[in-house]
């Protein structure tokens, strides 16, 4: 396994690698009256889908799983006994909840020497291969950090009252992806004086950005779509299909 070094603190020393799974999120969209992560794809929760490839993948010392306040579905997955998982609450906003996954990372690994990084990643994103976090952990650990994502191919309209007005040039425009990979204190640092500005943001790379770093887009793939929808579901179960297939 080759690493990049990062230029921050113990640079001298291996990184370390954590990830963080928002799954505090209310899925009002789906209507489907329970939390979309709690939906069931090919007989595991669709957060059991999300959370197994960082498992898998070799390097991350943990997960840390934001959960809504008063959830109690998580605890009943039998994913939820893996030794390398740990629960918090989150709060009102994703930036919040994602804090909140941060300062866990942070009492989990204060012993450790080295940089620590930590991948974000949507609940809602269960179709990632181990393959892309590996690649994103070994092409973006540097201070600027990555995050996946794919360019836009759609023609984009800007709307008035429901008319297209104008057509926007999509040739430096790129879908951002989750996992987002940074640096666990400049993260933080970032998200921090994020929440200070209007409107809050709701994307991890934005804040990094907002905040003077450019991150690296690496290349995703269709396949690591995010569940939103109810039509989403069918997709999802297809891609998960056609990955165990290739297995």
């Amino acid at each position: 396994m080759s690493q990049r070094r990062g230029t921050g603190p113990d640079s001298r020393t291996p990184p370390r690698y954590w990830a963080v799974v928002a799954s505090a999120g209310g899925s009002a969209r789906m209507g489907l009256g329970k939390p979309k992560q709690y939906l069931m794809l090919r007989g595991r929760a669709l957060l059991e889908w999300s959370l197994a490839p960082f498992l898998d993948a070799e390097g991350i010392d943990g997960v840390v799983v934001v959960l809504a306040r008063g959830d109690a579905e998580f605890a009943r997955l039998p994913i939820a006994r893996h030794p390398k998982i740990i629960t918090v609450t989150g709060g009102a906003s994703r930036a919040d909840s994602v804090l909140a996954g941060l300062a866990a990372v942070t009492a989990a690994s204060q012993r450790l020497s080295g940089a620590i990084y930590t991948l974000i990643h949507d609940a809602a994103r269960p179709c990632l291969t181990v393959d892309d976090i590996e690649r994103l952990r070994d092409e973006a650990t540097d201070d600027n950090g990555g995050l996946l994502a794919l360019p836009v191919t759609d023609t984009l309209k800007r709307e008035a009252r429901d008319r297209a007005v104008a057509t926007i040039d999509r040739s430096e425009l790129w879908r951002g992806q989750t996992p987002q990979l940074f640096r666990l204190d400049l993260l933080r640092n970032a998200l921090e004086l994020s929440r200070t500005r209007s409107p809050p943001m709701d994307d991890e790379a934005a804040a990094m950005e907002a905040a003077g770093y450019k991150p690296l887009l690496l290349r995703g793939r269709e396949s690591n779509l995010k569940v939103t929808y109810p039509e989403d579901l069918p997709l999802a179960e297809f891609w998960l299909s056609r990955q165990e297939y290739a297995r």
